[in-house]
């Protein structure tokens, strides 16, 4: 049967400008990093984008190595689009990115035109597009001139095949020198992704967080709940269907250690108090200001969403609450 949104979709979510761009995204996006891929159940993962959708997430993120198998999230993807989501293409905002292997050899990995180029390519054939809203360069490359990297960027736009770009995973120093060249080509660098959360301070650290608004530049983050641990899931152990539980490569058994679960516990005890779920105040901690454009969620369940999408209602922290939760995450 083919799926029709709610009418009453955008009612309940916010949606924030992007930097100074004229773009606005959800503060809540959806990412296709995990549950995506050839492994997992088809169905859920058409009934996730519904849910997404229906409640007002417009943004859904992916990258050409998600999976596993690399390019499989962008397949699936693709097929949902082309069975129910397509129709609704203008109203959506589809990310993707390249930086990470994703084929043999020497032009599949980094940050090179014939790289970026490639791969940009191939994600749309995957996802059957013929443009993306946003291409990210996804990790800064040690080896390429930074001026190609930017430079392919803003041929991609200048194609038709993106229509805006961003970066991925870079340090405040490096986006400001990518921001200026990409600035001398009025190329639309919008968006920088990055991890964080409570526990992931990296970006608050490396000038990132501070450098991009001054830049007029949005931030989505990525690894909100920090793979997990930042949700009720290991309050009482390790249940066998968590990520540690099935031993993922994101998320091991040595990183729950009791000093850890204590803080987890005790954040629990101030989601509490707020009448939040500890996931939920997780993600509001995130949209606390203004620097954050968006929180990039991921789900194995469309019940996780509409839980997630909650945390909306109370971005709003007191003195001592931030306070307690800097504590705890030290």
């Amino acid at each position: 049967m083919s799926y029709f949104a709610s009418e009453k979709r955008y009612d309940g979510m916010k949606y924030n400008r992007c930097g100074k761009s004229g773009l606005m995204l959800p503060a809540v996006s959806l990412g296709l990093w995990h549950n995506f891929g050839t492994n997992d159940d088809f169905e859920t993962m058409r009934q996730m984008c519904f849910t997404a959708y229906n409640a007002g997430i417009t943004h859904f993120d992916l990258a050409n190595n998600y999976g596993p198998l690399p390019g499989s999230a962008e397949e699936n993807f693709g097929k949902i689009l082309k069975e129910d989501l397509g129709i609704y293409r203008d109203e959506l905002i589809i990310s993707t990115k390249a930086g990470y292997g994703m084929w043999p050899g020497p032009y599949g990995d980094w940050g090179s035109r014939k790289y970026l180029i490639a791969s940009l390519d191939q994600s749309l054939k995957r996802m059957g597009l013929e443009y993306v809203d946003i291409f990210y360069h996804h990790r800064m490359d040690p080896n390429t001139p930074l001026e190609e990297t930017m430079g392919a960027l803003d041929q991609i736009v200048k194609s038709g095949k993106a229509l805006y770009v961003g970066i991925s995973n870079y340090d405040g120093k490096t986006m400001k020198k990518a921001a200026k060249i990409l600035s001398d080509l009025k190329t639309p660098f919008i968006i920088n992704q990055n991890k964080y959360n409570i526990f992931d301070r990296t970006i608050e650290n490396n000038g990132l967080k501070k450098n991009a608004p001054a830049e007029g530049k949005g931030i989505i983050t990525f690894s909100p709940l920090a793979q997990g641990l930042l949700t009720d899931r290991y309050l009482n152990g390790i249940p066998e269907d968590s990520r540690i539980g099935k031993n993922t490569p994101f998320l091991r058994k040595e990183a729950l250690t009791e000093s850890i679960i204590s803080k987890i516990n005790g954040l629990n005890k101030i989601a509490e108090s707020r009448g939040q779920t500890l996931a939920q105040m997780a993600l509001s901690w995130i949209l606390k200001d203004n620097d954050i454009t968006s929180v990039l969620i991921g789900a194995s369940r469309p019940s996780q969403i509409t839980d997630c999408v909650k945390c909306i209602e109370k971005t709003s922290f007191t003195a001592d609450e931030l306070k307690k939760i800097d504590e705890l995450s030290k």
